[in-house]
């Protein structure tokens, strides 16, 4: 069976031209122009991926993201938007999505990082590490469920965070390069602009550090990237 995409997005060329692509690749496609449809489809469906526009008439995408994740903490979703600033991006992920897209946007790249999530979702665990819990200072992270525990409380972890996650606890002590997380979690190659490493390290700071302004455990190797201190 081919996997399903739901496009939540009201502009009707948009969606036109996501499906002939996504189809064309081999995806099956169902698509909504409101929120408050999408999130009917996304409960009723249960799609292997969503494509979320930000601004739809109903419901703002940060709204339709929380709701999605209220029922469904690990399906990926790709936020569109219009806006680049940094700001509204970070507020998008901290709603739940897992990456985003700014317009006008390439759907060749898209397509490329919805084939990067699901390579990712189906690969291996490497021999002799344990693909399910990881212990990082206090926290306690199951990565089959896609959890963060942590002083008796619980958080989800999304899709990226995962994927994450389990590159750097596979070179514990290393440094791993931005542009190599880049290529292997999202598929993409480098950009000066591109702060998608970034952006997801700060939301797993949040989440994992005593302190996240000043990290114990996911530290920041200048200049180059990132390595875990469990």
């Amino acid at each position: 069976m081919s996997r399903r995409i739901l496009i939540i997005e009201d502009e009707p060329h948009i969606v036109m031209g996501l499906r002939d692509a996504l189809e064309f690749e081999g995806f099956g496609v169902l698509s909504a122009s409101l929120g408050r449809d999408g999130i009917a489809l996304a409960q009723a469906e249960s799609p292997d991926a969503i494509i979320l526009d930000l601004m739809l008439p109903d419901m703002n995408g940060y709204a339709i993201c929380e709701a999605i994740r209220a029922v469904s903490g690990t399906v990926p979703i790709i936020m569109l938007t219009a806006r680049s600033q940094e700001t509204d991006k970070i507020r998008g992920l901290d709603a739940g999505a897992d990456d985003y897209v700014t317009k006008p946007f390439s759907v060749n790249e898209l397509i490329a990082r919805i084939r990067a999530i699901f390579r990712r979702s189906v690969r291996a665990p490497p021999m002799g590490v344990d693909p399910q819990l990881i212990q990082i200072g206090d926290a306690r992270i199951n990565l089959g469920a896609h959890t963060v525990q942590r002083n008796g409380a619980e958080e989800q972890l999304s899709f990226y965070e995962v994927e994450l996650l389990k590159l750097l606890s596979q070179r514990v002590g290393q440094a791993v390069g931005r542009d190599e997380i880049l290529q292997k979690i999202w598929g993409l190659g480098a950009s000066p602009s591109n702060r998608t490493v970034d952006n997801f390290i700060v939301k797993l700071r949040r989440k994992i550090e005593k302190s996240s302004d000043r990290p114990s455990h996911i530290l920041t190797v200048y200049g180059f990237g990132y390595k875990l201190v469990p």
